[in-house]
């Protein structure tokens, strides 16, 4: 052996004048954030590597998020708006590449950030292409090869990696980084076809749920109040139990209901209604005001127009166009003067508007998602290098595994995050 080594060693220096040492070769499945993220990083390290994506462009998922501005991090990257079936996978992921590596990353790519409401760091030309170009050219520079409209069917592993496309070729790799997304916005490239991967090569699945994605109720009211924005408070309800509130830009549609704090909220309703639990919905579209408090304000209100009629009364308090379904949904009879209206009325009032209760009976599916809760089970991969423990030489990232965020930048940290380790791991020279 050492002979041979040695006429090797000769044969490359008079070639060439110098050894030259072979580079780990990386095949990434799956051009996103993630997969894009894992090819810079593993090519800076000197590998060589190739992005296999299905789509007919890297990216596609990437120019949606922030409504096409990419708030691509937040200021708040805690523990606790991240989820999974292992937290403490996602806090030592975290620890070793967090918010401000992200954002120096993208400093040195060109992207200047800039911070809005809720922590959420934009690129400053607030245009998710930005950080899509930036990536894409430092991929380019760096010799990335990335090969479009190419679909993986199969991976097997007999010494080196085998890779299979549906096209029927089939290509070889040292290491493979799997980073095909999940489920969510299937229009992007993320139909799941990682998963069946995943687990023919031994790895457990946990069942995908849509997250991030907008509720369907059980109301006869929607159409009437379908379009009307209340600064409000949602708070989730499963089987009675309050799970979960938030705040802030609230929509009702024909369908039920959207809007920030929904989209945090879906997440555990989507899992409860998956488990045929009852979930209930209540809407508080007068913020910052207790019950009694609204009660003793409408008593007060009474006192200065006890002439107007209900339907007149409540006109400067709530949106308009909530007047007469809230009116209906109480039962009581619009040109009653407000004079009349007794204490007991007055409380129901302000009960509803406080507290408007709605079952929550179903979502917007894959189309209308944001992300995926659910994916590859953490426990069989090594978050330090999220490399496999049950196949060496294969690594996992993005919204692939069993981590998803809250709304707000979360994913994609999480994407980055994910990314920069595996492709770091990966490449590291053999």
């Amino acid at each position: 052996m050492g002979i041979l080594l040695y006429n090797l060693y000769i044969v490359l220096y008079f070639h060439t004048g110098q050894v030259k040492t072979m580079k780990n070769k990386i095949i990434i499945v799956g051009g996103g954030a993630s997969g894009l993220m894992a090819a810079i990083v593993a090519a800076r390290n000197g590998a060589e590597v190739t992005i296999l994506e299905k789509n007919d462009r890297v990216g596609k998922k990437l120019l949606a998020t922030g409504n096409g501005r990419c708030n691509f991090t937040n200021e708040d990257v805690r523990l606790v708006h991240f989820h999974g079936s292992d937290k403490a996978f996602i806090e030592k992921a975290l620890s070793i590449f967090g918010r401000d590596s992200v954002i120096d990353f993208f400093e040195h790519l060109g992207i200047a950030p800039a911070s809005e409401d809720n922590g959420k760091i934009y690129p400053l030309s607030f245009q998710a292409s930005s950080v899509l170009d930036v990536l894409r050219y430092e991929a380019d520079r760096l010799g990335v090869e990335v090969r479009v409209n190419s679909t993986v069917s199969k991976i097997a592993r007999d010494g080196k990696f085998k890779v299979y496309l549906k096209s029927g070729e089939s290509l070889t790799a040292d290491r493979v980084i799997l980073a095909t997304g999940g489920m969510a916005m299937p229009v992007s490239g993320s139909d799941g076809n990682g998963y069946p991967i995943a687990k023919s090569l031994g790895h457990e699945v946990v069942p995908a749920t849509p997250s991030l994605v907008q509720l369907k109720l059980k109301s006869d009211k929607l159409k009437q109040i379908n379009g009307t924005k209340v600064v409000g408070k949602a708070s989730l309800f499963i089987d009675g139990e309050l799970i979960k509130e938030d705040y802030g830009d609230i929509l009702f549609t024909d369908y039920g209901i959207s809007g920030p704090p929904i989209l945090q909220l879906s997440r555990e309703a989507v899992i409860a209604l998956e488990g045929s639990r009852r979930v209930k919905l209540d809407v508080s579209i007068i913020l910052n005001k207790s019950e009694e408090e609204l009660l003793g304000y409408l008593e007060k209100r009474r006192g200065w127009m006890p002439e107007k009629r209900l339907e007149e009364f409540l006109i400067g308090m709530i949106n308009k166009r909530l007047i007469i379904p809230v009116i209906k949904e109480l039962k009581l009879d619009k040109d009653k003067l407000a004079k009349d209206i007794s204490v007991d009325e007055l409380r129901r009032i302000a009960h509803l508007l406080t507290c408007w209760s709605f079952d929550v009976i179903g979502h917007n599916g894959w189309g209308q998602a944001q992300t995926t809760a659910g994916g590859v089970f953490t426990k069989d991969i090594d978050p330090s290098t999220m490399e496999s423990r049950l196949v060496k030489g294969l690594y996992f990232a993005g919204e692939l595994l069993d981590v998803d965020g809250d709304c707000g930048g979360y994913n994609l940290q999480w994407a980055w995050t994910s990314g920069y380790i595996a492709g770091n791991s990966a490449s590291v020279k053999f």
